[in-house]
């Protein structure tokens, strides 16, 4: 306060021909703490000496006892200059007590400017105008102040035009004055993309391990001692729900800290300056002495690529941040932006089948009637993360609840599978599995080789995980298949057959949307088509591969370069793919022999004879459409040498004949629709020999 007596003594009284509403005298009166009355101008030099060791000594004291004032923690984070901290206090005055607005009205022989202005600053913390020029950059855009947002310019509508920043208008952050008078609660205009997590007693992970090398990078980090210690930012990717977070509370939780969690893509939704936006978000950290976690970084890195934002964040980390953990599904390929800071990569896998059982048995338990062999079963059929396996169990509840009955096996299997495929559908076309074992007319050893595929899926834990041959394996733990014969011969539909059986969706990958003409296009595509379908517990299926999957050329061109590259890429993907991808081809020699070498099972569809046609033409009737006795399967399938899948067509297209007809399907039928099937194929019908099989059958 005796600042401003000070600067108030040395200046003149306003002139008698300007119209004053503040008063010399008012203004003496505000400002003075002498009792007796108005101090004399030569008493002001000891007033303030004595101020300032009064504040010293009181500070000094409550430093002892490990008390520090808000404003020298404020100083101590953003390392500001003793002048940085008086224009704070200058600006912190009016908030306090109203008189300072009278008292910078005075100043400013303004009734209207309350508020401190940077020329009113620069006059009352100065002296000379070499302090005035070197303290006008710490009131820049540059200066700590302003960079970090501690104090905000803003205009004054009616200040006289012409003064440029000098007559613009200095407030403190709302958030700062929070802070400095003791309440340090989120920015509200941040709320709710940021809160802080306390962690709690079961806020553990289940792979110890994993936090256990956590923990030593954080402290090494972290520890004074080391050279390169004091900065450290650890990205966790994983799929969701693998327990991102729950790793990072577990860490705060052994050094005991709060953690500052930051939502990136609502903190980022429909905000047209991000950048400011995540300068106060991170700057909170920093007033909470806080780690941050930072989730959702995929929606940043979708942006522009990432590129933009990623700067900005990782400037406004290096600012601000201490420990942050930053959450994203895939690796954050960003070492190079936090050059003098630590930064890791830290993968979370999924969880083996043993611990995801544990995951299961424990969402169970708030089911009323879960069978006991439930979890093992899930948990060998999906490879979800406990987030998602808790999200199943509450999704499935919730769809019981409205049909009022209790969850069974297959509604956990329905949620299971909701959770699996966020992205997916992007990519690929789901097909809703419909046929049965007893629907598929193969020969009996092809129907083992297919039962043995399911049973390696079905079991696949056992193997790789409890008998350790996953140790053995860097590569190909995945269950690749390749289906092969002429068309109609029901390779989609034992796609079909397995993925009903297996409890999985099926996802058709239509090539027309992956092959690209532009060089490096159709890698990109697959490798967001098996990123997707990692986490997806779903079964690939890839029609007519031989498209994506054919042989190597010799290489004349570029255009034969290049393909042989997405050849070689695909290799690639399918050695490294975990999950079950089933390609299906009509000619076998036309795919490349490496891929070939590397499937674990090869199923030939042969063309059906006519003991199998016959089945076929038995099975594509249902019990419920009204068939009529001149209706002669043996016949058909004897006369009729075609594949099933055409088989399904004229069946079908009977049907309606016959509808149109008011009558039952009958052979006159079958027959008219199988003459349309013929010309679709370009096969021949002899109309006078198919005359005659109609006459011999009436």
């Amino acid at each position: 306060m005796a600042l401003f007596r000070a600067a108030l003594q040395e200046l003149e009284p306003p002139g008698t021909g300007q119209q004053m509403y503040i008063t010399h005298a008012e203004v003496e009166r505000l400002v003075n703490t002498d009792p007796s009355g108005v101090c004399p101008p030569t008493a002001l030099d000891g007033q303030i000496v004595a101020a300032r060791e009064r504040i010293d000594a009181r500070v000094a004291r409550s430093l002892e006892q490990g008390m520090v004032p808000t404003l020298i923690q404020l100083a101590r984070m953003f390392q500001l200059a003793p002048f940085e901290q008086r224009a704070l206090t200058a600006c912190l005055a009016p908030e306090l007590d109203s008189k300072y607005d009278k008292i910078y009205a005075y100043l400013h022989d303004d009734v209207a400017r309350k508020r401190p202005s940077v020329r009113l600053i620069l006059d009352l913390l100065c002296h000379t105008p070499v302090e005035r020029w070197r303290a006008r950059a710490l009131l820049t855009d540059r200066g700590a102040l302003l960079r970090t947002g501690l104090l905000q310019l803003w205009d004054d509508a009616a200040s006289p035009s012409g003064n440029g920043d000098l007559a613009r208008f200095l407030r403190l952050d709302p958030a700062i004055l929070n802070f400095l008078l003791g309440a340090n609660s989120i920015d509200a205009r941040l709320e709710p993309a940021v809160s802080v997590v306390a962690p709690g007693a079961d806020d553990g992970v289940t792979d110890g391990e994993l936090a256990q090398r956590l923990q030593a990078l954080v402290e090494h980090h972290l520890d004074p001692k080391q050279a390169a210690a004091g900065r450290l930012v650890v990205n966790l990717h994983g799929a969701r729900g693998i327990g991102r977070r729950r790793l990072a509370l577990a860490i705060c939780r052994r050094f005991g800290w709060q953690l500052l969690r930051i939502d990136l893509e609502q903190l980022l939704d429909g905000q047209a300056d991000a950048e400011q936006v995540l300068r106060l978000a991170l700057r909170q950290s920093l007033l909470w002495q806080a780690p941050v976690y930072l989730e959702h970084l995929d929606a940043v890195l979708e942006r522009d690529g990432g590129k933009t934002l990623g700067r900005r964040l990782a400037r406004h980390i290096a600012q601000y941040c201490r420990l942050v953990f930053v959450a994203s599904t895939r690796p954050w390929r960003a070492a190079e932006l936090f050059e003098g800071f630590g930064f890791h990569q830290m993968r979370l896998p999924l969880a083996d089948a043993a611990r995801r059982e544990r995951a299961w048995r424990s969402a169970l338990q708030t089911l009323e009637a879960a069978g006991p062999d439930w979890a093992p079963l899930l948990a060998r059929q999906f490879r979800l993360s406990p987030g998602q396996i808790a999200d199943a169990v509450n999704g499935a509840r919730n769809e019981c609840i409205m049909v009022e009955r209790r969850v069974e096996l297959d509604d956990l299997h329905a949620a299971c599978r909701r959770q699996s495929h966020h992205a997916l559908a992007d990519l690929a076309v789901k097909v809703e599995p419909v046929y049965r074992w007893d629907q598929l007319i193969l020969p009996a050893d092809k129907l083992e080789r297919l039962r043995e595929l399911c049973a390696q899926l079905r079991y696949r834990h056992r193997v790789l995980e409890e008998w350790g041959f996953g140790a053995r394996l860097s590569h190909g733990k995945g269950l690749s298949a390749l289906f092969t014969g002429p068309p109609g011969t029901g390779k989609t539909m034992a796609a079909e057959v397995i993925a009903r059986e297996l409890g999985l969706d099926l996802y058709k990958v239509d090539l027309s949307g992956v092959v690209s003409k532009y060089i490096g296009e159709t890698e990109k595509n697959l490798a967001r088509i098996f990123r997707e379908a990692e986490s997806s517990n779903a079964i690939l299926f890839f029609d007519e591969a031989d498209a994506l999957f054919g042989k190597r050329t010799e290489v004349s061109d570029a255009h034969d370069r290049y393909a042989n590259i997405e050849t070689s890429y695909l290799l690639q993907k399918m050695e490294e793919y975990e999950g079950v991808v089933i390609l299906a081809s009509n000619l076998r020699e036309n795919m490349d022999e490496a891929f070939v070498r590397r499937l674990r099972f090869i199923v030939d569809f042969p063309f059906p004879d006519e003991a199998d046609r016959l089945r076929i033409w038995q099975t594509h009737f249902p019990a419920a459409a009204p068939v009529s006795g001149d209706l002669d399967y043996p016949r058909l399938a004897r006369q009729l040498a075609v594949a099933g899948g055409s088989i399904k067509n004229i069946v079908l297209n009977a049907a309606f004949l016959a509808a149109a007809d008011g009558d039952a399907i009958g052979m006159r039928h079958v027959l008219q629709s199988a003459r349309r099937e013929f010309e679709k194929m370009g096969k021949r019908w002899d109309d006078a020999q198919m005359t005659k099989r109609v006459a011999a059958v009436g």
